[in-house]
């Protein structure tokens, strides 16, 4: 089934229908950063080129951000470790982190995926305080960004990437 996007695949087992888009995008966000950094060495892990991000901050923030944005359509707020990792997003990365740092990104989309499947439907329009500011949003309204956000950088990792190997 690699051949077809995630969407195409049918249904994601246990996720309420109208959660699976959610689960569809995030399932496509693990499989695409799987292709596109695959053999990236260190340096172009790192590379910044004309100032952008880097595919370590690109990876880091996918993570991330799915992490934080399902933490509040649970209604919680963020933890001293979460506003940690997401002040080490830019860091430089090491090849012999590299393994960890796909991994983390693929165990938190496992985390999101259990989180859907435990998601009420009847829930989905409840109000969600977003940030420092409580801004206002919904249970669904994390979820959907939560995986659009990590998607927009998927897209952004993939330029990086290809714009970091062309200059090496």
């Amino acid at each position: 089934m690699a051949n077809t996007e995630w969407w195409q695949r049918g249904p994601v087992d246990g996720v309420p229908s109208t959660l699976q888009p959610v689960a569809h995008i995030l399932l496509q966000v693990g499989e695409s950063v799987d292709e596109i950094a695959a053999n990236l060495i260190e340096a172009e892990w790192n590379a910044r080129p004309a100032g952008v991000a880097s595919a370590a901050f690109h990876v880091r923030h996918m993570a991330g951000v799915i992490d934080r944005l399902f933490t509040y359509a649970r209604g919680e707020t963020l933890s001293e470790d979460q506003f940690a990792s997401m002040r080490a997003e830019g860091d430089p990365l090491a090849a012999a982190d590299v393994p960890a740092t796909i991994a983390a990104l693929h165990a938190r989309i496992a985390a999101a995926l259990v989180q859907l499947r435990a998601t009420n439907p009847e829930t989905l329009g409840d109000f969600r305080a977003v940030g420092r500011a409580k801004l206002p949003s919904t249970v669904i309204g994390c979820l959907v960004h939560g995986a659009e956000h990590a998607m927009r950088h998927v897209g952004q990792l993939s330029v990086t990437v290809r714009v970091a190997r062309g200059a090496a």
